[in-house]
C-alpha cells in the first residue's frame, strides 16, 4: 500500500489509480449499513499552488474511480461528486513529520465551503488518500458542518500506523487499508469506525 500510494501521488503513475479507487470503494462499502443512500462526495482539496506543482488532486482521482466502482456494486446509492464545494484557503505545510498538535494547527481554518447553500442540510462523504492523526479530516468536517451539512462521513484509502505511544507521536510510512468514519454534526468531533478504534 505504501509503495502504491507513493508512486501514484509523487511519481504520477496513473495506472494504479483504478485499482486504488476500487480499494477505496471497498472502504466506503463499510458505511453501507449506516450511511445515507444519497450523499455529496467531497475530495479533500489541494491549494492551487500545490495543484499546479503536482498536476492533479489525488483525492479527486481516487474519488472518481471509487464512484465508478460503487455504481456497479451499490446502484442504490446516489453519490454525486462535488469537487468544487470545498476550497483550500492557504498552502499548508506538508503534514509529514509534524506532531499531532502541529498537524491540527497547520490545517486549522485552512478550508472553506465555496457555496454553503449547496451543502446545507446535505449528507457529505469526504474522501482523502491517507489518514494519520485525523487533523485534516477534522478541519474539513468542521468547515462543512459550520456550513450546515446534515452529516459528514469520511473515507480514506489508508491509515498510517503509529510507531509508539511514548514521547513525540511519530508515524511510520506504512499504511493500513481502508478507513471509514462519521463526524457527528451535533458534536465537535464524535467518531465511530468499522475497526472500533478512536479515529481522531
Amino acid at each position: 500500500m505504501k509503495e502504491a500510494v507513493h508512486v501514484f501521488k509523487y511519481d504520477r503513475l496513473y495506472a494504479v489509480a483504478p485499482r486504488l479507487g476500487q480499494m477505496l470503494a471497498e472502504a466506503i462499502m463499510q458505511l453501507a449499513a449506516d450511511a445515507p443512500v444519497e450523499m455529496l462526495v467531497v475530495p479533500v482539496p489541494l491549494h492551487k499552488s500545490k495543484h499546479a506543482q503536482r498536476g492533479f488532486n489525488q483525492a479527486r482521482v481516487l474519488a472518481t474511480h471509487a464512484l465508478k466502482s460503487l455504481e456497479k456494486t451499490h446502484p442504490e446509492w446516489r453519490l454525486n461528486l462535488a469537487a468544487s464545494s470545498l476550497v483550500r484557503l492557504r498552502a499548508t505545510e506538508s503534514q509529514a513529520g509534524l506532531t499531532p498538535r502541529m498537524r491540527r494547527m497547520n490545517v486549522r481554518g485552512a478550508f472553506k465551503v465555496s457555496d454553503p447553500a449547496a451543502v446545507s442540510k446535505r449528507h457529505l462523504l469526504v474522501i482523502d488518500d491517507i489518514m494519520t492523526t485525523g487533523a485534516t479530516a477534522r478541519a474539513v468536517s468542521k468547515a462543512l458542518r459550520d456550513a450546515g451539512a446534515a452529516s459528514v462521513w469520511v473515507a480514506t484509502l489508508a491509515r498510517a500506523r503509529r510507531v509508539n505511544d511514548f514521547g513525540p507521536q511519530i508515524y511510520q510510512e506504512e499504511y493500513e487499508f481502508g478507513r471509514s468514519i462519521r463526524a457527528e454534526a451535533s458534536q465537535d468531533v464524535s467518531t465511530s469506525s468499522s475497526h472500533d478504534q478512536r479515529s481522531f
